[in-house]
């Protein structure tokens, strides 16, 4: 039976193989954590505009740890499985200027921010309820490489993946580097799309839990993940999707052309302005790649219909 830690929250801002770990763990043994939020308690309820445009970078991403696993060596692979995670009722989103697929068109700072309270759904507008799906953006061990390494960019040691279906349940699987493993995570997320495309999902501070469990001799060349049985969108597939697509001979600009076909239709169908479609888009549209072998890409882009009350 593995020990249950309580993960402290000290954090750092980029990998960095030569970290001490804040915590010692064994194989089997569980860590309880309190995540900051993304932007490290710049965006609070009450914030504006301003916030936005006066946000500071160099305090994105606050990473609880490094968490160092006992007997981790290279060429084993690290198990994180997430027994829990939830929001602590509040979130934020929107529009970084310079930042997010469709940076040269909207070029303005915009925020939203919500205030939901349980982990049911999120009320966008009073017509239009998202359902509270948290994961961490960032999950990842050490880099091989020595010193500071963004933590912006996903890469094979994982960091910031943004993959929504990293939920309670999934078990997420990662190359040790170093070792230790010395594992960090963090960028709390109540809700996004495949795509994150205005760059923001529901960003939000997180309490959570994860197992973890050292693979001897099993390697693998970058993340890879076991979700649990049944759907991967049970709470926004009741209604079905309002599809585009985008077409073209370059995966970023169909992505584009895709995302600018549904918010043409969202703003169109449901009156709402061109910002706040860009955001629903990001917290909930997820962009697909439909075709890719034939001399035209196609990229969907999927709008759950079941949002809209």
């Amino acid at each position: 039976m593995g020990k249950t830690h309580y993960c402290p929250d000290i954090v750092h801002y980029a990998w960095d193989n030569s970290l001490e770990p804040i915590i010692n763990v064994s194989s089997g043994d569980t860590v309880i954590y309190e995540f900051r939020d993304a932007g490290d308690r710049q965006i609070v309820p009450g914030s504006t505009n301003e916030d936005i445009r006066n946000y500071d970078w160099d305090r994105s991403y606050p990473l609880n740890g490094p968490v160092h696993i006992k007997g981790a060596e290279p060429g084993d692979t690290l198990e994180i499985e997430i027994l829990d995670l939830h929001t602590k009722g509040w979130g934020w989103t929107g529009v970084m200027p310079g930042f997010g697929l469709l940076n040269d068109e909207f070029t303005e700072a915009f925020l939203k921010v919500f205030e939901f309270g349980n982990d049911e759904f999120i009320e966008f507008r009073e017509d239009i309820h998202i359902p509270v799906e948290p994961f961490l953006g960032i999950m990842g061990v050490a880099p091989a490489e020595p010193g500071k390494i963004s933590s912006a960019p996903p890469d094979k040691h994982g960091s910031n993946m943004d993959i929504k279906h990293l939920t309670k349940g999934t078990r997420l699987l990662l190359p040790v580097l170093v070792p230790g493993a010395l594992f960090s995570a963090g960028d709390g997320h109540a809700v996004q799309g495949d795509g994150e495309v205005c760059l923001t999902a529901v960003e939000c501070p997180l309490y959570g839990a994860l197992k973890f469990s050292l693979l001897k001799g099993k390697t693998i060349p970058g993340p890879q993940f076991i979700t649990p049985p049944g759907s991967l969108t049970r709470r926004t597939e009741s209604k079905g999707y309002y599809v585009t697509t985008g077409i073209g001979k370059d995966l970023v600009q169909c992505s584009k052309d895709a995302l600018l076909a549904m918010i043409d239709h969202i703003v169109q169908e449901y009156n709402m302005s061109r910002y706040d479609a860009y955001v629903l888009c990001s917290l909930t549209l997820d962009l697909k790649i439909s075709e890719i072998v034939d001399p035209n890409f196609v990229v969907s882009a999927y709008l759950p219909l079941n949002i809209f009350k």
